[in-house]
């Protein structure tokens, strides 16, 4: 059976997008894993599954390119945002996401960022602001950061991107567990109030050209400490975001989402 699908990528963090809203479609950890493989299936770094919802105007589910399922990814709703077009509100393992589409991207309420450590999660309770915790190959300004923006992520504020080998120190860190759940890693340096420079390990996915929850943990991470202001320009391999957050506020994140090609695929290849 032929199943029409969506080729898109936000800043070439890129997805398959099957909208589902019509006919269900069944999907699982092996067949996501299948379809996301660059050799022998579509190829991507997410697959998306757009469904009806009761509750809002669309449900995203979102699976890594291991076949793990995980409740947010910002790259991946900005461009369900321009799929669907005007403002829709997109159900997520994360809550209900509030967007609205622009001329080549979309602006999209990501929610409140969750600094406890229960919520990051951690495997016990300790200071999210300043983890006590170290990895070699890392030598940050200051003690690394953990919160929740929808998923986990780590954050290292490092006065060189370039020197630490993410590649090799990402996979190590996402696997620790102290994190129970994984978690995202990102090395961020402070070019100024307005600007940040980004390099993202996603966990199940690896080394990215961008990461929007990404983007968001660190900008949130930067402002809270001081070393940044709302409105923060987060530049990634990829391109750039703009991240606005003021404390006790919810996320808005505005960039780029792209629709490459539409396509159709033999769903009796890759078995549920």
């Amino acid at each position: 059976m032929a199943q029409r699908f969506h080729k898109m990528h936000g800043l070439g963090n890129d997805f398959v997008v099957f909208d589902a809203r019509e006919a269900p479609l069944v999907m699982g950890p092996a067949r996501a894993q299948a379809i996301a493989d660059r050799h022998s299936g579509v190829g991507c770094d997410q697959l998306i599954l757009i469904e009806r919802s009761r509750v809002a105007d669309a449900r995203m589910r979102i699976w890594n390119a291991d076949g793990g399922e995980v409740a947010a990814c910002g790259n991946a709703t900005r461009c369900v945002a321009l799929l669907l077009g005007g403002t829709p509100a997109i159900e997520t393992l994360g809550g209900i996401l509030s967007s609205e589409a622009i001329a080549g991207g979309a602006s999209v309420d990501m929610g409140a960022p969750r600094f406890g450590w229960d919520a990051v999660p951690l495997a016990y309770a300790m200071d999210t602001a300043a983890l006590p915790l170290a990895w070699d190959g890392l030598a940050p300004i200051m003690a690394p950061i953990a919160l929740s923006v929808g998923n986990p992520h780590i954050i290292f504020f490092v006065p060189d991107l370039d020197a630490p080998d993410l590649a090799a120190i990402g996979p190590t860190i996402e696997h620790d567990p102290v994190f129970p759940e994984r978690i995202n890693v990102n090395l961020a340096t402070i070019d100024s109030p307005d600007r940040i420079r980004l390099r993202v390990w996603e966990r199940g996915a690896g080394l990215t050209r961008a990461c929007g929850t990404g983007a968001c943990a660190t900008a949130v991470a930067a402002i809270r400490s001081g070393r940044a202001r709302s409105g923060v320009t987060v530049a990634l391999p990829g391109g750039e975001l703009v991240i606005d957050w003021q404390p006790g506020g919810t996320i808005r994140m505005t960039g780029p989402a792209t629709h490459v090609f539409t396509g159709e695929l033999d769903m009796a290849a890759f078995p549920a």
